[in-house]
């Protein structure tokens, strides 16, 4: 049985938006396989793990109180999980890796692009409403494939440390 004291000392701590996020349990897999601490951050309605490695935290309810909680608690190196864009921002300037459901990184790079994107789109669903329906009808789901890039994203990195 692992227990807390089996945590490898070099390895980066995982923090994953846990309110909507599809992997979930394969991000506990590579965690215990690298023996790395994996936090899980929520509002609330999700159940607490078993494994010693993994800590669950509740944060308050309200607008992105998780993404405030992650930003403030991530060191360089840390890994974090995520599709809000804003705190993947956040966590590359204080040199964290984000990493997307899909397996996509999120990069000093590429970050500003993907805000800027973001707000145009925000700008653009504001003037017109219903583009968010049509916007919903054509979104592609989120599939094995995408799974599978995401568990061998985390391992490389994690293999990497």
């Amino acid at each position: 049985m692992m227990t807390v004291s089996d945590i490898e000392p070099n390895c980066p701590t995982i923090y994953i938006d846990a309110d909507a996020c599809p992997v979930k349990a394969e991000a506990e897999q590579v965690a215990t396989r690298h023996k790395c601490p994996l936090i899980l951050v929520t509002n609330g309605g999700i159940r607490p793990s078993q494994n010693p490695l993994v800590r669950l935290v509740i944060v308050a309810m309200g607008a992105d109180e998780a993404d405030k909680y992650i930003a403030d608690s991530v060191k360089q190196g840390d890994i974090v999980v995520t599709n809000d864009i804003p705190l993947a921002s956040k966590i590359i300037d204080k040199g964290a890796i984000g990493i997307r459901h899909n397996g996509s990184l999120f990069t000093p790079e590429n970050i500003g692009l993907q805000l800027a994107n973001r707000d145009m789109m925000a700008d653009i669903r504001a003037a017109n409403p219903f583009l968010m329906e049509q916007n919903k009808a054509g979104k592609k789901s989120f599939s094995k494939s995408d799974r599978s890039q995401f568990l061998n994203r985390l391992e490389m990195i994690l293999s990497q440390q």
